[in-house]
C-alpha cells in the first residue's frame, strides 16, 4: 500500500495531529502505539502519518490503518562520506514538501518520533508556530533532536538523566510506548512453544536483530549451530529478510539431522513477537531503545549486542545503561563470533542468572508510555485552544 491523498475537515475541536518519522520497526511500532492512544483517548481526532519515500513505514502504517505521505529525504551515510554530496539537495526538498503537507492538512500539532522523515517536519513545523513534540527514545539524544528541543512544546524521554540533552523544563520522562499486541498478550511458555511446534521442556532461545535483522549475531549464531543443538537449545530465530534464504539453506543442508528442524525456527521477521517472547527463556537481541523497552515490559534475561554504527553509537549507551543495572548482559559487535555463543550456554543453563536479570530488568518496564504521551498532547492542545479562544473573546470585548 502506497501514500494515500485525502481531504481532511477543519474542525478544531477534534485536533488534527501529524506524527512524523520511521525507518526502522524502532521508530514505526512506538508512531502507531501513540496515534491509537490519541484515538482512544479522543475518537474524533484525525491523525496523519510522513514517512521517508521507500522506506518501511510506507507500507507498515497503511497495514494498521492510517493515511501516510512521503518526503523525499536520506540519511547521511556514515561509511561512504562522499554519497553526502546530495543531501543539502535532499533536506531542502523535504523541508518544502513538509511545508506544503503542512499547508494541506493545518495540524495543531507535530510529533516526531526519530528517522529520516522527523526533522524536516518538525523544523517545518517550528518554522510556522506549529506545536511540536520531540519522542527521545535513546538514552543519548542526537544531533537533530537536541537542535530541535530549542524550539520544541515539550521533549518525551525514555531514560534519566537526558537533561544533559535537553532543556530540563521541556522534559517529561513517559518511557517508550510498547506495541500493544505484546502488552496484551498473556500466554505461557507451553502454549507459545506450541505454536512454534517446540519442547517447552528445553532452553529457547529468541534471537532477534531488529526488523532489519543482524549480520553479526546472524553470523555468530550460524557458525556455532552444532555446538548449541549439543547444549539441547532451541532457536526462533529472526534474520532479516537479506540474511533469511542463505540462512534457511543452510538449515536445509543438515535436514538429515532432524533436530536441526525441530529445534530452529528460522524467519525473515516475526509477526507474532508476543508469542516469540512468551516462548523464550533467554533473548539475543540488538539495544535499540524499542526493543529495550519490549524487553523490560516482558521481563526477558537479555544478551545485547549494540549495533557499533547507529547514530552517535546510541545502541552502545543503552545497552551500557542495563548492564550498569545488572539487568542485562551486553558483548559488544566486535566481540561477538567469540563471545555470544557461550554467554547464551551459560545463561540457558544456570536458572539463578536469568532470574537476577529477569527481576532487574522488570523494575524498568513502563507500560503506559504511549497513553501518557497522548494525555500530555491532548491537554496542550485543550489549553492552547482555550488560550486562543479566550484571546479572540477579550479583543472582540475591547472593540465592542
Amino acid at each position: 500500500m502506497g501514500e494515500q491523498q485525502q481531504s481532511y475537515t477543519q474542525t478544531p475541536q477534534a485536533g488534527r495531529i501529524i506524527i512524523s518519522g520511521g525507518g526502522t520497526g524502532g521508530h514505526i511500532f512506538p508512531a502507531i502505539a501513540i496515534a491509537r492512544a490519541l484515538q482512544q483517548l479522543q475518537p474524533d481526532i484525525q491523525i496523519l502519518f510522513v514517512g521517508a519515500k521507500g522506506k518501511m513505514e510506507m507500507e507498515k502504517v497503511p497495514q494498521a490503518g492510517y493515511p501516510i505521505r512521503s518526503l523525499d529525504i536520506k540519511g547521511m551515510d556514515r561509511s561512504n562520506w562522499w554519497k553526502n554530496i546530495t543531501l543539502p539537495y535532499f533536506i531542502l526538498k523535504s523541508i518544502l514538501q513538509a511545508r506544503h503537507i503542512l499547508h494541506d492538512f493545518k495540524p495543531h500539532a507535530v510529533v516526531g518520533v526519530g528517522g529520516y522523515a522527523s526533522f524536516p517536519m518538525l523544523f517545518a513545523a517550528q518554522q510556522v508556530g506549529i506545536d511540536t513534540y520531540i519522542q527521545e527514545q535513546n538514552s543519548f539524544a542526537g544531533k537533530a533532536n537536541q537542535w530541535l528541543a530549542k524550539k520544541a512544546t515539550r521533549i518525551f524521554v525514555a531514560f534519566d538523566g537526558m537533561e544533559k540533552f535537553f532543556p530540563k523544563e521541556k522534559m517529561m520522562v513517559t518511557g517508550n510506548p510498547v506495541r500493544q499486541d505484546i502488552l496484551a498478550e498473556n500466554i505461557s511458555k507451553a502454549e507459545a512453544c506450541r505454536f512454534f511446534e517446540l519442547d517447552p521442556q528445553r532452553p529457547v532461545v529468541l534471537v532477534v536483530g531488529g526488523s532489519q535483522g543482524a549480520r553479526s549475531i546472524n553470523r555468530a549464531v550460524q557458525q556455532n549451530i552444532e555446538f548449541l543443538i549439543s547444549h539441547q537449545i532451541q532457536l526462533i530465530w529472526q534474520t532479516g529478510k537479506l540474511d533469511y534464504e542463505n540462512i534457511q539453506q543452510f538449515i536445509d543442508s543438515k535436514a538429515e539431522q532432524i533436530q536441526y528442524r525441530a529445534q530452529i525456527k528460522v524467519m525473515p521477521f516475526i509477526q507474532d513477537m508476543a508469542r516469540a517472547y512468551a516462548a523464550a527463556d533467554v533473548v539475543v537481541s540488538r539495544a535499540g531503545a524499542i526493543a529495550i523497552a519490549e524487553l523490560c515490559v516482558m521481563q526477558k534475561p537479555a544478551i545485547l549486542v549494540p549495533f557499533p554504527f547507529a547514530a552517535e553509537d546510541h545502541q552502545t549507551h543503552n545497552a551500557r545503561m542495563l548492564a550498569e543495572k545488572q539487568a542485562a548482559w551486553m558483548i559488544a559487535d566486535a566481540e561477538v563470533q567469540e563471545k555470544l555463543v557461550h554467554a547464551i550456554i551459560d545463561l540457558c543453563t544456570d536458572e539463578e542468572k536469568r532470574k537476577n536479570l529477569s527481576e532487574h530488568i522488570g523494575k524498568l518496564a513502563i507500560r503506559n508510555a504511549d497513553k501518557r504521551i497522548a494525555e500530555t498532547i491532548l491537554q496542550d492542545l485543550k489549553r492552547r485552544y482555550h488560550e486562543l479562544s479566550c484571546s479572540v473573546s477579550t479583543n472582540v470585548n475591547h472593540h465592542s
